[in-house]
């Protein structure tokens, strides 16, 4: 018989891992409360000149977002809204997520807000914020007084 050794901590985050993937299992059953609101997933990105924010909103229309920035933070808002037709049915399974989300992401001081693009495609917003030129150093020259 191997002796082995029991380290309690390690049980704990060995049920936490249980937990999460329980909780995020889109077969588990949704509560009438996680109807109303979800998160779209995104992923932000920096390039040369630019900033980029890709989330993924399939189903929502393109009416029904808004994309603002105030005082340095980007917000994207919107809402997936579910088709009439579904909404009589009889559902057998329900896993997709209806209702409004909201994302907030604050920007670095050094982006341009005047020319950020935003774009819809294929049920991903993608969202473009320029940066601004950083001044570059200039030599002062020192003149005898």
């Amino acid at each position: 018989m191997n002796v082995v050794r029991w380290v309690p901590l390690q049980e704990l985050v060995a049920m936490s891992h249980r937990l999460n993937r329980t909780a995020n299992d889109p077969s588990s059953p949704r509560t009438e409360d996680s109807l109303g609101r979800w998160t779209p997933l995104v992923e932000i990105f920096e390039k040369q000149d630019h900033l980029v924010i890709r989330a993924e909103v399939a189903g929502v229309q393109r009416e029904d977002m808004d994309v603002r920035i105030e005082k340095g933070v980007l917000t994207l808002h919107g809402e997936r809204k579910q088709d009439t037709e579904f909404k009589e049915a009889k559902a057998h399974r329900m896993e997709r997520v209806y209702g409004a989300f909201t994302r907030s992401f604050s920007l670095p001081t050094t982006v341009n807000v005047a020319k950020v693009a935003a774009t819809y495609k294929d049920g991903v917003l993608e969202v473009t914020v320029p940066k601004t030129e950083t001044p570059r150093p200039e030599s002062i020259e020192i003149k005898a007084a």
